[in-house]
């Protein structure tokens, strides 16, 4: 019940509450101290690790712990503004009045603006209370730190030891907390009143501090619910600062008087259901009852409705165990109905009635729907990169078979090379397009025949496979053996799941591709280059050989011509001397000495036709005297020479 000071301000002396508020005051403050110096270093920590590691753990983890605490920081304020109250009633201050006025002073527009308006912002806050402030501010820090590091996202890994130091320090702070909120829950109501509703608050950051190790011990890389239940504890104090605010938020409605005694603002009804057994429904009738005067207890409804609460409870238990009998088969599906664990009939699309659970139940069964199945299973713990439509195409889109795929599968192949028997290992992705058969018979075997379809399609098409591609060579698989191979491992395949009676229906094989493993690419591109690099050099040597070869032809070819033609023209000559020997023969037979001495002449003309010749008479000199010749040429002289007596070139005197 709050005091009146006004009424009964004689009185307080002696009430318990009264008496120790100064030490509640004192308690108080050391542990918000405390509390906050706690939220403070975990948000410090939180904001340098973010930095550097953006996905990390510790963020998320750090901000919840640390709005743990300040939620209940936040009720040890408020609950200290009461203890503050309660010992200023005690010991009231008294009025001092100034001796003296002021002196006047002569202010300007300005100034007189500035007065006024900060006269109505005083004004303001007063009207709203430094504890409604307080409690809102810490409440809208809380929500604010919480949306930052928000995401669901986070991926599993391993923290190593910082994990069990952060573990063993979140689990130090929250025994703590324990044994702070045991004292608080001891406390007489009488002595402290506010004791109960911060003992229940007290057990918020006790909640997340307890989970938030619980991550930390069991974080790994293959674990991803450490992640998130690091996000998701988050919770709990988002919900009490909301609640903190809205009840910041409310008091603003609320009468204000400085003589009555203040009611604690930071409690929450959401922190007041964390006990055990959990009773929401008392928790919300004394929050009703002490904060608005309403008691449930005094409805007629409200005893109507509890002492009918089990009849009406199990009447409906009854219709809704009733209700398991109606049996709603959506339409790509099918339902065999089974009664008392014997299947009696399959039930088509719509609804459906039978017996209720457990006599009667309906299994679902696929109507028609097709699948598409790899005969290698892909690893699906790989992160997925999101990659935008106007980037570069992701890696798994690459269908170069230089690059390895998570659908290819190894298979050993038969070879052949140089007259031995060997084998070669090639990758392929064969994929098998299939659905439950459409007849009853086919639903009924597929499942009760096997227990997991997908994974008898892929071990038989293994099997398949093996066989098919043991007998067969790498130059038929990507020749005229691909065409008909798709239709004879469907035919095989087919022809075991009937034999196992599966149920099983193989629409389509489709043969995706058949290559020889990535990692042998480099290899076999060094292969192709000494092969194109060996042909090249065939070629060239072929050709310099060819070169040489029409040489030597060529050769060969013009001596024989020469050879050939000075044949012919020896011959021709000799032919041609024949007929002039023949010629001259008849003519000195003919003619005699004439004949001789023309043809003399005639060679001596033939031979003397080109030389410098000097004719000499013989009658020259006279009387015995032989002629001098000088072999010296001279220039002519300048003078004209008379014709009677010439003198010639290289002549004699």
């Amino acid at each position: 019940m709050q005091v009146d000071l006004d009424v009964e301000g004689g009185q307080v002396a002696d009430w318990p509450r009264f008496q120790r508020a100064s030490l509640h005051g004192r308690r108080l403050r050391w542990k918000v101290l405390a509390l906050g110096s706690a939220a403070g270093v975990a948000w410090v920590l939180a904001f340098f690790i973010g930095l550097f590691s953006p996905l990390s753990l510790w963020p998320a983890l750090l901000v919840g712990q640390g709005a743990g605490l300040l939620v209940l920081l936040a009720g040890l304020q408020s609950a200290g503004w009461i203890a503050q109250w309660r010992s200023q009633a005690l010991a009231p201050p008294t009025d001092h009045l100034a001796s003296a006025e002021p002196a006047v002073v002569e202010l300007g527009w300005y100034e007189r603006l500035l007065e006024r308006l900060g006269a109505r912002w005083t004004g303001l806050l007063t009207h709203i209370g430094a504890p409604a402030l307080w409690l809102a501010g810490w409440a809208v820090l809380v929500l604010v730190s919480l949306a930052q590091v928000w995401n669901l996202a986070l991926p599993a890994a391993n923290l190593g030891t910082s994990a069990s130091v952060g573990a063993v320090l979140s689990l130090l702070l929250a025994f703590g907390l324990l044994v702070f909120e045991r004292q608080l829950a001891q406390q007489p109501a009488v002595e402290w009143p506010e004791a109960q509703a911060l003992a229940q608050l007290a057990r918020v950051p006790i909640i997340v501090l307890v989970l938030g190790a619980l991550c930390l011990l069991f974080a790994a890389e293959t674990s991803v619910w450490p992640a998130r239940l690091a996000v998701l504890m988050a919770v709990l104090p988002g919900l009490v600062a909301a609640e903190l605010l809205l009840r910041a938020v409310l008091s603003l409605f609320s009468p204000c008087r400085d003589t009555v005694e203040p009611t604690l603002l930071g409690r929450s009804v959401i922190a007041d259901l964390l006990r055990w057994p959990p009773q929401p429904l008392l928790a919300l009738q004394h929050e009703l009852h002490n904060r608005f005067g309403i008691d449930l207890r005094q409805i007629w409804a409200f005893s109507y409705m509890r002492r009918a609460f089990l009849p009406v409870l199990a009447v409906v238990a009854l219709v809704g165990w009733l209700l398991t009998g109606v049996h709603e088969v959506p339409l790509q599906e099918r339902g065999i109905y089974e009664r008392f664990g014997k299947p009696v009939e399959v039930f088509g699309p719509g609804l459906h009635v039978g017996l209720p659970w457990p006599w009667g139940r309906v299994l679902a069964v696929e109507n028609g729907v097709v699948h598409e199945l790899a005969s290698s299973v892909a690893d699906t713990r790989a992160p997925t990169d999101v990659v935008p439509a106007e980037g570069p195409a992701p890696a798994v889109a690459n269908r170069l078979w230089d690059a390895s795929h998570v659908n290819d599968k190894s298979q050993v192949i038969a070879s052949r090379r140089a007259e031995q028997e060997s084998f070669q290992i090639v990758n392929m992705d064969v994929r098998f397009v299939y659905r439950i058969g459409l007849t009853d018979a086919a639903a009924l075997a597929a499942t009760y025949n096997s227990a997991d379809v997908p994974t008898l399609i892929r071990s038989t098409a293994s099997r398949v496979l093996v066989h098919e591609f043991a007998s067969r060579t790498l130059d038929g698989l990507l020749g005229a053996d691909r065409v008909s191979l798709a239709d004879e491992i469907g035919r095989a395949v087919q022809a075991d799941l009937q034999a196992l009676d599966s149920g099983v229906e193989i629409l389509a094989t489709v043969v995706e591709a058949i290559h020889p493993p990535a990692g042998a690419a480099n290899a076999y591109h060094a292969v192709q280059a000494a092969q194109i690099g060996a042909q090249a050099l065939i070629s060239r040597e072929r050709g310099a050989a060819a070169e040489q070869t029409n040489q030597a032809q060529l050769q060969a070819s013009v001596a024989l011509d020469q050879a050939r033609a000075g044949a012919r023209e020896t011959d021709a000559s000799a032919q041609a001397a024949d007929l002039r020997f023949d010629a001259d023969r008849k003519a000195y037979a003919t003619a005699g000495h004439a004949f001789v001495l023309e043809r003399y002449l005639g060679q001596l003309s033939q031979g003397l036709g080109n030389a410098k010749l000097l004719i000499l008479d013989h009658r020259l000199g006279g009387s015995g005297n032989a002629p001098t010749i000088d072999l010296r040429t001279f220039t002519l002289p300048a003078d004209p020479v008379s014709p009677r007596n010439p003198v010639l070139p290289g002549a004699a005197h």
